[in-house]
């Protein structure tokens, strides 16, 4: 096995954990938008993040849910009650990004897009603690010649 195949085999458990990284950052980025400055100027950078944080978010939710979980679950079939979670996770996050997205774009209350991105940081970092406690030892030795945004989105 040549370096780049050994490379192969733990690149899925870097890919997923740089995306929750990339993930947690952006959010991070939307929180201090609101709490530095003015309503305004806080509206107009959540806009902005929103659209890309939440467009990213979703698209490697989705990306999981149909790429990187069906591999999973052929795979490793003792799984299938944890990608069922993660799965369920996903939903609630879609909805209650459509929730935040709505919010920004009716002129809500500074206090109220703090409450929903709360709500997301709480749910989100959940999530990615279990996901990758259960899904990172499999991960590491995954063996699958695929493109990583493909199966985690092009984050």
């Amino acid at each position: 096995m040549g370096e780049s195949e050994k490379s192969r085999l733990v690149a899925w458990n870097l890919e997923l954990r740089a995306a929750h990284r990339r993930l947690r950052r952006a959010l991070r980025l939307a929180r201090e938008s609101l709490e530095a400055r003015d309503t305004v100027s806080a509206r107009a950078d959540l806009l902005l993040y929103c659209k890309g944080f939440c467009a990213a978010l979703d698209g490697h939710h989705v990306r999981e849910d149909v790429g990187l979980f069906p591999e999973l679950s052929a795979r490793h079939p003792s799984l299938r009650p944890a990608i069922a979670k993660l799965q369920q996770d996903h939903e609630m996050i879609a909805m209650l990004l459509g929730r935040f997205d709505r919010a920004i774009t009716s002129d809500a209350a500074p206090s109220e897009l703090a409450t929903h991105l709360d709500g997301l940081s709480a749910i989100m970092e959940s999530h990615f603690r279990y996901e990758e406690r259960e899904l990172l030892g499999v991960l590491a030795t995954l063996e699958l010649d695929a493109d990583p945004h493909d199966l985690l989105g092009p984050l």
